[in-house]
């Protein structure tokens, strides 16, 4: 059987070392259109500060759907990948969320306000199947429970080939969910090269500057030197790590120096922010 090509567009970027382009959407089916629709590799459905809907999620996935472009693709990947912000923060251990919206065929999640080992060892965890301690690729361990059928229809895939791929990379090099946890506290950062030593299986890092800012004493004041050498630190550590490192606010003005500062996951805004995708698609070679 012919090997099946990556699927997920956001880490094909990552790994041709590309800057990767994703935007934040509320899980309405027209946005999702619209989206698809738009030159992103990447869209993440919001579901922390909206409401968990998983029928609204599971309609915005089908309506993703496009048979004209997967026939002149030749290939099963979707135009524009889709994830999901979950609700609960990392300390709540809310792997039931993880597991559902997984098995609605989504490709990663962002896990926001993971501040500890613990909890990122859990985001990497609740994204894995269980499999014996001799395979490869054990640690950590996986807790998703087995429920494939829709994901791997979604996919397009056979449940065997899909037990083979939905796991979490660059962990699994074959595997084709992205675990991206959201950096939005000072002892986040603290923590960060310990979360990114000790647990395999974080593919990306964003940086959470509301949040970040509240706890630093400066809300919203993302150009005040206090949050803007927190965000320096952030990225620093992840390139120390080589893990590429997200920042949630790009528009036209900064998606140059954002390209040049490092940053590979860059999330310009899905309706507002069209400049921005092609600035910043031209200035990373990706026109």
């Amino acid at each position: 059987m012919a090997e099946i090509p990556r699927l997920n567009g956001v880490i094909r970027a990552l790994e041709q070392g590309k800057p990767t382009f994703v935007t934040f959407s509320p899980a309405e089916i027209g946005a999702a259109q619209a989206i698809n629709a738009a030159p992103y590799d990447g869209v993440v459905f919001e579901m922390e500060h909206r409401p968990y809907d998983i029928r609204a999620l599971r309609d915005c996935l089908q309506f993703m759907l496009d048979r004209r472009q997967i026939l002149h693709a030749g290939s099963l990947a979707p135009a524009v990948t889709p994830f999901v912000r979950i609700p609960p923060n990392g300390g709540e251990i809310s792997q039931w969320v993880a597991k559902q919206v997984l098995d609605q065929g989504v490709y990663g999640i962002v896990w926001p306000h993971v501040s500890t080992v613990e909890e990122a060892r859990n985001a990497v965890t609740a994204c894995r199947y269980p499999r014996p301690s001799s395979a490869a690729y054990f640690e950590p361990p996986g807790q998703r429970g087995d429920a494939p059928a829709a994901a791997a229809r979604y996919w397009g895939l056979s449940q065997p080939e899909y037990y083979a791929r939905a796991d979490v990379w660059p962990l699994n090099p074959r595997g084709e969910i992205l675990v991206a946890i959201m950096c939005e506290e000072v002892r986040a950062i603290k923590n960060l090269p310990h979360m990114l030593q000790q647990v395999p299986g974080i593919g990306v890092v964003i940086i959470g500057e509301g949040d970040l800012s509240q706890d630093l004493g400066y809300p919203r004041q993302y150009d005040h030197p206090t949050v803007a050498s927190a965000i320096d630190e952030i990225l620093a550590i992840c390139k120390q790590h080589n893990v590429a490192c997200g920042h949630p606010h790009v528009d036209s003005k900064n998606v140059e120096a954002l390209i040049e500062k490092g940053f590979r996951y860059l999330m310009p805004g899905p309706t507002y922010s069209f400049a921005a995708l092609e600035i910043g698609r031209k200035a990373s070679g990706r026109a």
